[in-house]
C-alpha cells in the first residue's frame, strides 16, 4: 500500500511539473512571438508592384527579343492560368497546401526526418504561404527571428486571403531565374508565350525551377532541367492531378525554348541601343520597353553566317574576328553581329572598330567634283600635287 502511494505521488508530481513547464514554455513562446510580432515589416507592400529597373527589348512586331536587368511581368489571375500550372506547383512545392493553415507541422517533421537520414539539407519544410511571406516581406537572412516572423506572417496571410488568392500572389511574385519575377515574365523569358498558352510540359518545367532557379535553368543546363521536369510530372501523377497517360504525353511534348531572348550575339545590338537611350529619354528611371528594328530571324542567321565564315576561312586569312551588319531599305538595323563571341569579347566591331575608308570614300570626292561643275568628261592631270613648298 505504501509503495502504491509513493508511485501515485511520483506520478502526480511528475504531471504537476510537466504542466508547470508546459505553461511556462507556452508563456515564454508567446512572449517571444509577441516580441517578434512587434517588429514585423509593413504588410502594405503586398499590394504594390515589385520595383525593378529592367529594360525589355522588342522587335518591330512587339515580340520580346531580349532584356537587361530584372524582368517583372504583369499579374495573371489564377483563373487565366492553365489548370496544370498551379497543380504542378502544389504537387512539387506544397502538396498539403489546401489542408494546412499556413504552416505544415507534418511537412516540417517529414523534412527534418529526411534531412536527418541524409545528414544534410535535401528537403525544405516551408509551405507556399511561408515562401510568399519570405519573398514579399522578409530578407534572405537565416535566423530564428526571421523564421518566427515568417511563421507569423504566414498565419496572417492565411487568415486574410483565400487559398486561391495566396497561390495567385505567390505565382506572380516568385523568382524563376534569369531575372524573371512572376509567372508572366517567366513564360515570356523561357518560351516566348502568354501564360494561358503554356503546355503541361512547359508548366512542369517552370514549376521545377522554383526549388533552385539557377541550377535547373534550361538556359544553363538542358539535361538537368529535363530531369527536373520528369520529377515534377511524377509528382503530379502521384498527387492525383494527372493520369499515367497524361504524364507520358507530356514527356513526349517537344519543348521549344525562346532562343531569341538574350541571345549572345544580340547583346552587341542591345549595348548599341543602350548607348543611345540617354539622347532620347535621359537617364532611365524604372522599367522600360524599347521597340527596336531588330529582326530575330535575321539576327540568328547573321550570327550563324559570321560563325561559319570565320570557321571556314579564318585560319587561312589569319582572321579571328569579324562583324556583320544588315540594314533594311529604310536604313534601319535588322541584324548586328559585332564579333564571334560576346562572352569572350564585348567589343562591337560593327560600331566601335575604326577602319580606313579606302575606295568607299571615292563617291564623296566625285560628288563634290560634280557639284563644283565638273562632268564625267572632265580631264584631270594625273601627277604629283605640289602646293608651294608642300607635297604629300
Amino acid at each position: 500500500m505504501t509503495e502504491k502511494r509513493k508511485q501515485r505521488r511520483l506520478i502526480r508530481r511528475g504531471f504537476y511539473w510537466l504542466l508547470v513547464c508546459g505553461l511556462w514554455g507556452m508563456i515564454g513562446l508567446s512572449g517571444l512571438l509577441a516580441w517578434y510580432a512587434y517588429d514585423l515589416p509593413d504588410t502594405s507592400v503586398l499590394y504594390q508592384n515589385r520595383p525593378s529597373s529592367g529594360i525589355t527589348f522588342t522587335g518591330p512586331d512587339g515580340q520580346i527579343i531580349g532584356s537587361r536587368g530584372q524582368m517583372v511581368g504583369p499579374a495573371v489571375l489564377l483563373r487565366d492560368m492553365p489548370p496544370h500550372l498551379p497543380q504542378a506547383v502544389i504537387a512539387t512545392e506544397d502538396r498539403r497546401f489546401y489542408e494546412h493553415a499556413g504552416v505544415d507541422p507534418y511537412g516540417l517533421a517529414r523534412a527534418m526526418w529526411t534531412n536527418l537520414l541524409a545528414m544534410r539539407v535535401v528537403q525544405g519544410g516551408s509551405t507556399i504561404t511561408q515562401q510568399l511571406a519570405k519573398n514579399v516581406f522578409l530578407n534572405p537572412e537565416r535566423s530564428l527571428r526571421r523564421k518566427a516572423q515568417e511563421f507569423l506572417l504566414a498565419l496572417w496571410l492565411e487568415r486574410k486571403f483565400t487559398k486561391e488568392r495566396i497561390l495567385e500572389l505567390y505565382l506572380n511574385r516568385v523568382y524563376f531565374g534569369s531575372g524573371a519575377y512572376g509567372i508572366s515574365a517567366a513564360s515570356q523569358k523561357y518560351f516566348g508565350k502568354k501564360v494561358s498558352h503554356l503546355t503541361m510540359a512547359e508548366s512542369a518545367m517552370l514549376a521545377g525551377l522554383l526549388k533552385a532557379p539557377s541550377r535547373y535553368n534550361p538556359v544553363n543546363d538542358r539535361q538537368l532541367a529535363r530531369g527536373r521536369l520528369v520529377q515534377v510530372l511524377a509528382n503530379m501523377q502521384d498527387a492525383g492531378y494527372i493520369a499515367p497517360q497524361d504524364q507520358t504525353a507530356a514527356l513526349n511534348q517537344k519543348l521549344i525554348f525562346n532562343t531569341t531572348v538574350n541571345g549572345a550575339g544580340s547583346q552587341y545590338f542591345f549595348d548599341w541601343v543602350l548607348d543611345q537611350l540617354p539622347e532620347y529619354i535621359g537617364q532611365p528611371q524604372g522599367d522600360l520597353i524599347v521597340v527596336t528594328s531588330l529582326d530575330a530571324r535575321l539576327q540568328e542567321e547573321a550570327e550563324k553566317t559570321l560563325a561559319a565564315a570565320l570557321e571556314k576561312e579564318g585560319a587561312r586569312l589569319s582572321v579571328r574576328q569579324g562583324a556583320l551588319l544588315t540594314l533594311g531599305a529604310d536604313g534601319a538595323v535588322r541584324a548586328m553581329a559585332g564579333g564571334r563571341s560576346y562572352s569572350q569579347s564585348q567589343f562591337n566591331r560593327a560600331t566601335q572598330a575604326k577602319r580606313q575608308p579606302g575606295s568607299a570614300f571615292k563617291p564623296f570626292v566625285y560628288l563634290t567634283a560634280l557639284e563644283a561643275g565638273l562632268t564625267p568628261d572632265s580631264v584631270m592631270r594625273d601627277s604629283p600635287i605640289i602646293l608651294k613648298n608642300w607635297q604629300p
